[in-house]
């Protein structure tokens, strides 16, 4: 799978921009603040509908216009397809397949598939829980397309319930019962997210050693495993891989804590308070690893998941944003030797020299929004 033709109109600081990519390493090369990341952001947004640098949709659309748009032809063997997204902040957005409307924007996630790794990626690592839930919520999405519909059900019970429980507490015995309803839902749709959650680690695990050892530098690296331990919020469940048993253990939690809950006036309990333990052989790797074995732990989870995207289906286009500038020579030279053969590879850099030998091929100078090929 990769990307031959993209488009932009009005997104971030492009007002109007084509171009044609090819398979293979791509490489966008331009000083910081000239555009090159908003190229490769733009590509990502089009397969998850979620940016990496911002939570909302407003900066994704240049300063002075309404809407913008995102336009990529993309092409899977002898099949293309052409992709529209319309981002309009404050209304809702609209996608199109080869002109063809789609009925809700998010059956556009997962038609093209990307994996992004950029400095950001450190917090996976050093960050909060909410990052590590972020990097599983997206590659559930990523690998199982129809559960898009089972995390935004969830997102939006839990806002329903929370806005619930910050006048519950002060009114009648009806909204009490409302909650309970709220509760039932909560719980059903947490076990199905929380059992996802536990099957992609199983299958992301074993991936994620194998690249850590191939990218991490010394020969101590070799014998490490990296463990990934889900955290729930909620104890005493029977079969962690089972939503029913799940969905049960969050109920009975949720009714224990029903008057913390209305006293703080906010969901307590929940697949958006569980966590993911990173290990590096027998050590949590927040706060013992080092920086250089945080980054390639963190560049590891983003390889393992391209590793098992790749096992599980076609190849997703590969994204390294300005990544290579923060890497020492020997984490430089290993990440690209093993990304060197996926199908499509996007390059950001500061300066020519900051990409490897390995991943040159199709480039473009990127200056003030200005995209020029090399060549």
């Amino acid at each position: 799978m990769h990307v031959t033709r993209l488009e932009l109109t009005d997104f971030r600081s492009y007002g109007s921009v084509a171009i044609e990519l090819a398979a293979g390493p791509v490489a966008f090369i331009g000083a910081n603040g000239q555009g090159k990341t908003n190229l490769v952001e733009a590509i990502d947004y089009l397969a998850t509908l979620d940016s990496h640098r911002v939570s909302s949709d407003t900066p994704l659309v240049r300063a002075g216009a309404d809407r913008a748009i995102v336009r990529a032809q993309l092409q899977r063997e002898d099949r293309s397809a052409l992709l529209e997204l319309e981002i309009t902040p404050g209304k809702s957005n609209r996608a199109r397949v080869n002109g063809n409307p789609l009925p809700r924007v998010r059956d556009l996630v997962g038609i093209a598939r990307t994996v992004l790794f950029s400095p950001e990626d450190l917090a996976l690592v050093k960050g909060d829980p909410s990052d590590r839930r972020r990097f599983l919520d997206h590659l559930i999405v990523m690998r199982t397309p129809r559960l898009a519909g089972a995390k935004a059900d969830y997102d939006r019970v839990l806002k329903q319930r929370n806005t619930l429980l910050k006048t519950a507490g002060r009114r009648s015995n009806i909204e009490i019962s409302t909650l309970d309803i709220w509760d039932e839902n909560l719980a059903r749709v947490g076990g199905q997210l929380v059992a996802a959650r536990l099957a992609l680690l199983d299958a992301l695990a074993p991936h994620a050693t194998d690249a850590y050892r191939d990218v991490a530098a010394g020969a101590a690296a070799d014998r490490q495993v990296v463990a990934l331990d889900y955290k729930p919020s909620v104890e005493g469940v029977q079969d962690l891989r089972d939503p029913d048993d799940i969905a049960k253990a969050l109920l009975d939690e949720i009714g224990r804590r029903r008057r913390e809950e209305l006293e703080r006036g906010i969901s307590l309990v929940g697949p958006h308070r569980d966590d993911v333990l990173l290990s590096i052989g027998a050590l949590p790797a927040k706060g013992y690893a080092s920086h250089g074995e945080s980054w390639s732990l963190a560049l590891a989870l983003r390889l393992a998941a391209f590793a098992l995207l790749r096992e599980e289906g076609d190849d997703p286009i590969l994204i390294l944003d300005d990544v290579f500038a923060e890497l020492d020579s020997d984490r430089r030279s290993r990440l690209a030797a093993r990304v060197a053969a996926a199908e499509q590879v996007l390059v950001t850099a500061a300066v020519e020299g900051d990409v490897p030998p390995e991943l040159v091929g199709q480039s473009f100078d990127v200056a003030a929004a200005v995209v020029t090929p090399r060549g």
